[in-house]
C-alpha cells in the first residue's frame, strides 16, 4: 500500500480538487492500492468538513483532526504513525504540488533510494521567499553534508523503515532527509512541477527562516553530537579552561618577576586578569554541562539509537535442525 499524507491549515477551498488529482494518478498509473490521510492542523475555515464529505465518498481517504495548531512536525507525525503503507508521500494541501509527479517518485525508490526529495527548481512564489529559500538550502547542505537543492520541499517520498527510525518535533520536518542520511539511507531528488496557488495564502514568513536556522543548529548537534555531547561541549569547555590557565600563569610570572624586579608590580587592574577569570568560569560551566548531559544520554538512550540494519541473513530452519 502507498500513502499519501496531506498536513494542511484553513484549506478547505483546495482539498476537493487535490482529492480529485490525487486519485486520477493513482488510478489512471494502476499504482494499486493507496489511502490518502488528511491531517487537519486546527484548521478555523471549514477544511474538516470537506474532509469528512471526501472520506464519506472515497474509502480510500481518512482524516485526522487536531484541537488546535501544533505546527506542520506534529501533523506529519501524526499522519506517519497512522498510514499503513510501506512507501508514505507527503504533499502539501495548497494544490503547488503536482499529484501527477508521483510515479517519477516511485520510479527514484526503485533506483535503491530510501528518501527521495522534490525540487521545485522554478518556484512559483514571491522573490522575498526565493532568495533566503535559496540561502537556506546551500548552508543545510554545506553544514550536514546532505546535498539537496529544496530542502524546504515538502513534497517527498519515504520508505516505511526510515520514518520508523527518524523522530520529528518542534520544526524538524525539513530535515527528515538530513536526519535520514545521518542514519545510513539513501536520499536522491528530483525536480518537480511547482504551480502557482490558487486559493488561500501562505503560512509561512520571514519568522519561518529564522526558526529554520535555529533548527539548522539542532539538526547539526544531534546528528554529529547527539550520542556524544561532552565531545563538543567537554572540547570548548577545556579550550576555555587552557585559555584562561594560561592567561592568570602569564600574570602570575609578571607579578613574581615585578616583586623581586621592582619590589610590587599590581596586575588586578589588567583587562587580561578580568578575561582569565571569565574563560575559567565558563569553561567549567561548559565541562559539567557536557558531563551532564552524558549522564542523560546514558540513561534515555536506546540501543537501536545507535546503529541502523539494512538487513540480515539468518540459517535456514533446516540447517539448524540437521547440526543439533
Amino acid at each position: 500500500m502507498i500513502s499519501v499524507v496531506v498536513p494542511l491549515y484553513n484549506e478547505a477551498e483546495s482539498l476537493a480538487a487535490l482529492h480529485a488529482e490525487l486519485a486520477r494518478s493513482f488510478e489512471a498509473n494502476g499504482l494499486g492500492p493507496a489511502e490518502f490521510l488528511f491531517v487537519d492542523d486546527g484548521s478555523r475555515d471549514g477544511s474538516w468538513g470537506v474532509i469528512r464529505q471526501i472520506a464519506a465518498a472515497d474509502p480510500r481517504a481518512r482524516g485526522i483532526r487536531f484541537r488546535r495548531n501544533f505546527g506542520k512536525a506534529a501533523a506529519l507525525t501524526a499522519g506517519f504513525r497512522a498510514a499503513r503503507g510501506s512507501i508514505v508521500f507527503t504533499l502539501d494541501g495548497d494544490l503547488q504540488d503536482d499529484p501527477a509527479e508521483i510515479p517519477r517518485f516511485l520510479a527514484r525508490l526503485d533506483e535503491g533510494f530510501d528518501v527521495v526529495s522534490g525540487w521545485k527548481r522554478k518556484r512559483h512564489d514571491p522573490w522575498h521567499k526565493v532568495g533566503p529559500s535559496r540561502v537556506f538550502n546551500r548552508l543545510v547542505s554545506g553544514l550536514t553534508g546532505c546535498k539537496l537543492h529544496d530542502h524546504n520541499c515538502g513534497f517527498k517520498a519515504y520508505r516505511r523503515e526510515v520514518l520508523d527510525e527518524v523522530t520529528l518535533y518542534g520544526e524538524l520536518h525539513r530535515f527528515v532527509p538530513v536526519l535520514a542520511s545521518e542514519r545510513g539511507f539513501k536520499v536522491a531528488e528530483i525536480v518537480v512541477n511547482h504551480r502557482s496557488r490558487k486559493f488561500g495564502h501562505s503560512k509561512y514568513g520571514v519568522a519561518r527562516f529564522i526558526k529554520g536556522l535555529l533548527d539548522l543548529l539542532t539538526v547539526h548537534f544531534l546528528s554529529r553530537y547527539g550520542q556524544r555531547p561532552l565531545h563538543v561541549l567537554g572540547a570548548l569547555g577545556l579550550a576555555m579552561l587552557v585559555l584562561g590557565g594560561a592567561g592568570l600563569t602569564y600574570l602570575a610570572a609578571i607579578w613574581v618577576i615585578g616583586y623581586w624586579v621592582e619590589g610590587y608590580r599590581p596586575i588586578g587592574d589588567r583587562p587580561l586578569m578580568f578575561y582569565s577569570g571569565i574563560l575559567l568560569a565558563v569553561g567549567t560551566q561548559l565541562v559539567c554541562m557536557g558531563v551532564l548531559a552524558e549522564m542523560v544520554t546514558a540513561y534515555n538512550i536506546r540501543e537501536t539509537d545507535t546503529f541502523s540494519v539494512a538487513e540480515t541473513l539468518e540459517p535456514p530452519p533446516d540447517a539448524e535442525s540437521s547440526e543439533l
